[in-house]
């Protein structure tokens, strides 16, 4: 009976045991597993709210990236825009040089144009007064020669005078020998008509020029008209 009861009461304690240590399992497995879910839940909300701000603030970079890069292409732009203004200005100062050297060149043909115009001025003026003294010398012989040698000076067109001889021809006494003489542009006699024509024309129209002896030439070409009438009457 002892043994039985003995037995019994170990069968007991082993149940109570298993019961104690079942429901100590359970108590502690219980606070462990809330804790765990617990600190899970607290770690995912950190995690949810670590996640949220730096996400922000990965947007907000991306939002800064983008108007840094906005910025960048607007100071490109702007680059670019003042390099060709720079290249602009310097076509314009470069054209203007240019305006400026041909200003300075045609002022300078301008006043090389006025010189020589002065100067060519100057020289007809002088050619002209001399012209002109000629002219004067020439009518003062006007009475010298008609008196002595029967001759008539007229001045006719183009400034030129016209020597008329008379009282060569002995048989016309009224007959008229001519020629027409000019100063040309170099300042020197020239004889522009002679009738009737004489073949000693020119070599008397040389020596006046290096002589510049007009009573001279005068003298000789009525003797060359008196000598081809003589000719022409013989």
């Amino acid at each position: 009976m002892a043994n039985i009861k003995t037995e019994d009461e170990i069968i007991v304690f082993e149940r109570e045991m298993k019961e104690f240590w079942t429901k100590l399992k359970s108590v502690y497995g219980t606070e462990q597993i809330n804790q765990t879910l617990t600190l899970r839940d607290s770690c995912k909300e950190s995690i949810k709210a670590l996640s949220e701000k730096w996400s922000k603030r990965l947007k907000e970079g991306d939002v800064m990236l983008d108007k840094i890069q906005d910025y960048n292409n607007e100071i490109l732009q702007q680059s670019q825009r003042i390099s060709e203004n720079q290249e602009h200005f310097r076509e314009i100062k470069s054209e203007v040089n240019q305006k400026e050297e041909q200003k300075k060149d045609l002022t300078a043909s301008i006043q090389e144009v006025k010189e020589e115009l002065m100067k060519r001025k100057e020289i007809i003026s002088s050619k002209n007064k001399a012209n002109k003294e000629r002219v004067e010398r020439l009518c003062k012989s006007k009475v010298l020669f008609e008196e002595r040698l029967g001759l008539e000076i007229r001045k006719i067109h183009n400034e030129q005078l016209q020597f008329i001889f008379r009282h060569i021809d002995h048989k016309d006494p009224d007959k008229p020998f001519m020629f027409t003489l000019s100063i040309n542009e170099k300042g020197d006699y020239e004889v522009t008509s002679c009738t009737p024509p004489l073949d000693c024309i020119e070599e008397f129209q040389l020596k006046v020029r290096e002589t510049n002896n007009f009573s001279a030439f005068v003298a000789n070409i009525r003797k060359a008209f008196t000598a081809l009438s003589y000719k022409q009457s013989a």
